[in-house]
């Protein structure tokens, strides 16, 4: 059995979050969470990403574990800029082809991990 990350691929995953970050940067409901150099920024989240669906651990190897919402704590993030985050993945993953049931099992992975990273109601 494959892992998602060997169904959809390095260079679609890769693309799909060039995509979500070309989407991001124009968002002014979320752009100021992301510290200044969307480049680096997407290179995180392809090794997370990678890591994330079961390819290499990419993202480990360089930074140590994830830790995904104490290295978030730093930004205020609500149920609204969550909620502009999905959105934009949603928008990103949509742009293209895949298989239906892998672009839910994806959006549904990641939705779950948004949700964890809120660290304020209003």
């Amino acid at each position: 059995m494959s892992t998602p990350y060997e169904a959809i691929g390095q260079d679609t995953l890769y693309a799909v979050i060039d995509r979500f970050y070309y989407y991001v940067e124009a968002d002014t409901r979320i752009n100021h969470l992301f510290p200044g150099d969307f480049e680096e920024t997407a290179r995180k989240q392809k090794q997370f990403l990678t890591q994330f669906l079961g390819g290499p651990a990419l993202y480990t190897e360089e930074h140590g574990h994830p830790m995904l919402r104490m290295r978030h704590l730093s930004f205020r993030i609500t149920p609204f800029e969550r909620d502009a985050w999905v959105e934009n993945m949603t928008r990103a993953l949509n742009d293209f082809e895949m298989n239906s049931e892998l672009r839910s099992f994806i959006l549904q992975r990641l939705e779950m991990t948004a949700a964890h990273m809120v660290n304020t109601e209003d």
